[in-house]
Protein backbone atom coordinates (compact mmCIF):
# COMPACT_ATOMS: atom_id res chain seq x y z
CA UNK A 1 0.00 0.00 0.00
CA UNK A 2 2.64 2.84 0.32
CA UNK A 3 2.80 2.87 -3.24
CA UNK A 4 -0.63 4.02 -3.47
CA UNK A 5 0.32 6.34 -0.17
CA UNK A 6 3.07 8.04 -2.06
CA UNK A 7 0.52 8.70 -5.05
CA UNK A 8 -2.23 9.70 -3.21
CA UNK A 9 0.09 12.11 -1.50
CA UNK A 10 1.21 13.39 -4.97
CA UNK A 11 -2.10 13.50 -6.64
CA UNK A 12 -3.22 15.28 -3.19
CA UNK A 13 -0.44 18.25 -3.61
CA UNK A 14 -1.07 18.42 -7.45
CA UNK A 15 -4.35 18.86 -6.96
CA UNK A 16 -3.99 21.79 -4.30
CA UNK A 17 -1.34 23.21 -6.80
CA UNK A 18 -3.87 23.09 -9.73
CA UNK A 19 -6.41 24.64 -7.03
CA UNK A 20 -4.58 27.92 -6.12
CA UNK A 21 -4.37 28.38 -10.13
CA UNK A 22 -7.55 28.03 -10.73
CA UNK A 23 -8.21 30.32 -7.75
CA UNK A 24 -5.67 32.74 -9.19
CA UNK A 25 -7.18 32.64 -12.79
CA UNK A 26 -10.75 32.68 -11.58
CA UNK A 27 -11.45 29.67 -13.94
CA UNK A 28 -13.24 26.17 -12.90
CA UNK A 29 -12.22 22.80 -13.88
CA UNK A 30 -14.85 19.72 -14.75
CA UNK A 31 -13.79 16.16 -14.83
CA UNK A 32 -14.56 13.46 -16.49
CA UNK A 33 -13.61 9.98 -15.38
CA UNK A 34 -13.96 6.76 -16.59
CA UNK A 35 -11.50 4.10 -15.57
CA UNK A 36 -10.42 6.03 -12.32
CA UNK A 37 -14.13 6.32 -11.47
CA UNK A 38 -13.81 9.57 -9.21
CA UNK A 39 -10.33 9.27 -7.92
CA UNK A 40 -9.45 12.79 -9.88
CA UNK A 41 -13.08 14.58 -8.48
CA UNK A 42 -12.05 13.26 -5.16
CA UNK A 43 -8.27 14.79 -5.12
CA UNK A 44 -9.34 18.03 -6.30
CA UNK A 45 -12.52 18.11 -3.94
CA UNK A 46 -10.60 17.52 -0.67
CA UNK A 47 -8.48 21.21 -1.41
CA UNK A 48 -10.16 23.29 0.77
CA UNK A 49 -12.06 25.97 -1.01
CA UNK A 50 -12.64 23.60 -3.64
CA UNK A 51 -16.24 25.01 -4.29
CA UNK A 52 -14.51 28.12 -5.56
CA UNK A 53 -12.96 26.23 -8.71
CA UNK A 54 -14.39 23.02 -8.96
CA UNK A 55 -17.26 22.77 -11.00
CA UNK A 56 -18.17 19.31 -11.38
CA UNK A 57 -17.20 15.91 -11.85
CA UNK A 58 -18.85 13.42 -14.37
CA UNK A 59 -17.81 9.58 -13.67
CA UNK A 60 -18.70 7.86 -17.44
CA UNK A 61 -18.07 4.59 -16.43
CA UNK A 62 -20.45 3.05 -19.45
CA UNK A 63 -20.64 3.98 -23.36
CA UNK A 64 -24.20 5.12 -22.42
CA UNK A 65 -22.90 7.47 -20.09
CA UNK A 66 -20.53 9.16 -21.92
CA UNK A 67 -23.31 9.85 -24.48
CA UNK A 68 -25.94 11.03 -22.52
CA UNK A 69 -23.84 12.70 -19.77
CA UNK A 70 -21.20 14.43 -22.32
CA UNK A 71 -22.58 14.16 -25.80
CA UNK A 72 -19.67 11.80 -26.70
CA UNK A 73 -21.23 10.61 -29.95
CA UNK A 74 -22.14 7.02 -30.84
CA UNK A 75 -20.06 6.93 -34.11
CA UNK A 76 -16.77 7.84 -32.20
CA UNK A 77 -17.91 4.64 -29.79
CA UNK A 78 -18.47 2.54 -32.59
CA UNK A 79 -15.40 3.51 -34.44
CA UNK A 80 -12.46 3.87 -31.59
CA UNK A 81 -14.12 2.45 -28.61
CA UNK A 82 -14.30 3.78 -25.30
CA UNK A 83 -10.55 3.74 -24.85
CA UNK A 84 -9.30 6.02 -27.27
CA UNK A 85 -8.34 9.42 -27.81
CA UNK A 86 -11.21 10.74 -29.88
CA UNK A 87 -12.89 9.41 -27.53
CA UNK A 88 -11.04 11.09 -24.38
CA UNK A 89 -11.47 14.34 -27.00
CA UNK A 90 -15.29 14.55 -27.09
CA UNK A 91 -15.62 13.85 -23.06
CA UNK A 92 -13.32 16.88 -22.32
CA UNK A 93 -15.16 18.68 -25.53
CA UNK A 94 -18.86 17.69 -23.40
CA UNK A 95 -17.25 18.50 -19.80
CA UNK A 96 -16.58 21.95 -21.30
CA UNK A 97 -20.04 22.23 -23.25
CA UNK A 98 -21.87 21.13 -20.17
CA UNK A 99 -20.23 23.04 -17.22
CA UNK A 100 -18.86 26.43 -16.33
CA UNK A 101 -15.72 25.45 -16.19
CA UNK A 102 -12.80 27.15 -18.35
CA UNK A 103 -10.26 23.18 -18.45
CA UNK A 104 -11.34 20.07 -18.48
CA UNK A 105 -9.86 16.93 -18.42
CA UNK A 106 -11.04 13.59 -19.24
CA UNK A 107 -9.85 10.25 -18.63
CA UNK A 108 -10.59 6.77 -20.36
CA UNK A 109 -9.18 3.42 -20.32
CA UNK A 110 -8.57 -0.28 -19.38
CA UNK A 111 -7.34 -0.64 -15.53
CA UNK A 112 -7.71 -3.96 -15.20
CA UNK A 113 -7.00 -7.23 -14.44
CA UNK A 114 -9.15 -8.07 -17.32
CA UNK A 115 -10.67 -6.32 -20.49
CA UNK A 116 -7.84 -5.81 -22.05
CA UNK A 117 -6.35 -6.52 -26.04
CA UNK A 118 -4.06 -7.18 -28.42
CA UNK A 119 -4.66 -3.19 -29.41
CA UNK A 120 -5.25 -1.89 -25.62
CA UNK A 121 -4.01 -4.16 -23.21
CA UNK A 122 -4.73 -3.84 -19.48
CA UNK A 123 -2.82 -0.39 -18.33
CA UNK A 124 -3.69 1.53 -21.49
CA UNK A 125 -5.70 4.54 -20.48
CA UNK A 126 -6.30 7.73 -22.78
CA UNK A 127 -6.65 11.50 -21.90
CA UNK A 128 -8.02 14.48 -23.31
CA UNK A 129 -7.78 18.39 -22.30
CA UNK A 130 -10.19 20.92 -23.20
CA UNK A 131 -9.42 24.93 -22.16
CA UNK A 132 -12.70 27.10 -23.36
CA UNK A 133 -10.15 29.23 -25.48
CA UNK A 134 -10.17 26.12 -27.46
CA UNK A 135 -6.82 24.82 -26.97
CA UNK A 136 -7.03 20.56 -26.82
CA UNK A 137 -4.63 18.11 -26.02
CA UNK A 138 -5.09 14.19 -25.82
CA UNK A 139 -2.24 11.50 -25.71
CA UNK A 140 -2.31 7.72 -24.79
CA UNK A 141 -0.21 5.80 -22.29
CA UNK A 142 0.39 2.90 -20.69
CA UNK A 143 0.60 2.22 -16.89
CA UNK A 144 2.42 -0.88 -15.46
CA UNK A 145 0.54 -2.34 -12.02
CA UNK A 146 -2.09 -3.57 -11.11
CA UNK A 147 -6.15 -1.76 -11.17
CA UNK A 148 -5.32 0.38 -8.44
CA UNK A 149 -2.03 1.29 -9.37
CA UNK A 150 -3.21 1.64 -12.94
CA UNK A 151 -5.83 3.94 -11.70
CA UNK A 152 -3.83 5.93 -9.20
CA UNK A 153 -1.16 6.53 -11.70
CA UNK A 154 -3.99 8.23 -14.74
CA UNK A 155 -5.12 10.29 -11.90
CA UNK A 156 -1.70 11.61 -11.43
CA UNK A 157 -0.90 12.15 -15.33
CA UNK A 158 -4.47 13.41 -15.65
CA UNK A 159 -3.68 16.23 -12.94
CA UNK A 160 -0.51 16.74 -14.55
CA UNK A 161 -2.00 17.44 -18.31
CA UNK A 162 -4.47 19.79 -16.54
CA UNK A 163 -1.45 21.90 -15.11
CA UNK A 164 0.21 21.75 -18.03
CA UNK A 165 -2.44 23.13 -19.98
CA UNK A 166 -3.19 26.26 -17.81
CA UNK A 167 0.32 26.61 -17.54
CA UNK A 168 1.03 27.32 -21.09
Amino acid sequence: MLAIDVQESQIDALATRLGRQLAVSGGMIATVESCTGGLIARALTETPGSSQWFDRGFVTYSNEAKIEMVGVSAQTLAAFGAVSEPTALEMAGGALARSRARVSLSVTGVAGPGGGSADKPVGTVCFGWAVADGRTRTVTRRFDGDRASVRWQAALFALQGAWDMLSD
